[in-house]
């Protein structure tokens, strides 16, 4: 997956900061100066360079997963998904603030927006963890060969982004801070009517009422609709598989009016059903075994088409 910016012909690099005011996340930038800049293009440079290790096709991501720590990933920008880290990447208003780091514990996240020749933009975001404001008389340094106290407060920036974002996608270094930035937890939990409706349409044999309310209070059930909904794989699934897979990996439900009712404590398990993480197999004659998937990858097939 190629980045849509040119890292060799970066023309202007700009900073900024997210604060948390008055429960609203705002978006500011800072000056700096030549060093600065520099240090954000050595870091953009460096979570690219990370990126690239990693691999050179990254899946896409997918709320259900439970991701590594650092795992390359991208979702594509126009995914609903995107829209918080959208929005700050294709702002154009956001104001200058000098004083936007007086209070560093209001700070969640810094960024930097860069230029290159052909006018494309890239913002690079980081979560704020190790860069809060350091009080004076906490760290000293050389000065005319005599230890001082540094009097002003010292900021610390890291070594790489968390997420860098490109005109068609944004690439993830590190999924944690991509979801903490993104507001993902919150963004998913108000998909869930919707991402219940898509699903309703798609299989209309379902009755998805009380699964959409059940997911509107449980996180994960939340992600594992947005994930079934975000594979685009609900379109044709079969009613009597459905409820062969369901019954045989003890999803219990019932059959009103034509449509499956699952039962409230059964949500998650339907919902692994669907996301293609609950599943039998049987490798002793008439002894079928059940299992859940921690994680869901389909096989590559090798040439011939045998995995």
């Amino acid at each position: 997956m190629k980045l849509q910016f040119d890292l060799q012909s970066i023309k202007h690099v700009e900073f900024g900061v997210g604060r948390d005011i008055d429960d609203a996340r705002t978006y500011a930038y800072v000056p700096v100066d030549a060093g600065v800049q520099q240090a954000l293009r050595e870091m953009v440079d460096a979570t690219w360079a990370a990126m690239r290790q990693l691999t050179a096709d990254p899946p896409l991501y997918e709320p259900s997963e439970k991701h590594a720590s650092e795992e390359y990933l991208h979702l594509p920008l126009d995914d609903e998904l995107s829209a918080p880290l959208k929005s700050l990447h294709e702002a154009v208003n956001l104001d200058p603030a000098a004083n936007a780091l007086q209070d560093p514990g209001k700070v969640f996240c810094y960024f930097a927006r860069l230029t290159d020749a052909k006018g494309r933009k890239l913002t690079a975001l980081r979560r704020a963890t190790q860069f809060k404001g350091v009080l004076k008389n906490r760290l000293i340094r050389f000065a005319d060969d005599t230890l001082r106290i540094i009097e002003d407060r010292v900021f610390k920036l890291d070594t790489d982004f968390d997420v860098l974002i490109d005109d068609a996608a944004i690439h993830i270094l590190r999924p944690s801070g991509f979801e903490f930035a993104g507001q993902l937890q919150s963004a998913i939990l108000a998909a869930v009517p919707k991402n219940a409706k898509a699903l309703q349409h798609d299989i209309a044999f379902v009755d998805f009422g009380g699964i959409a309310a059940y997911a509107a209070t449980h996180p994960r059930a939340a992600r594992y609709l947005a994930s079934i909904r975000g594979q685009k794989e609900s379109k044709n699934i079969d009613k009597r598989n459905l409820k062969k897979l369901c019954k045989a990996t003890g999803v219990d439900f019932s059959e009103i009016n034509g449509k499956l009712v699952v039962d409230e404590g059964h949500v998650m398990g339907f919902l692994e059903v669907l996301d293609r993480r609950r599943y039998e197999v049987e490798l002793v004659k008439d002894q079928p075994e059940h299992y859940r998937a921690a994680s869901r990858a389909p096989l590559q097939k090798k040439p011939g088409g045998k995995p």
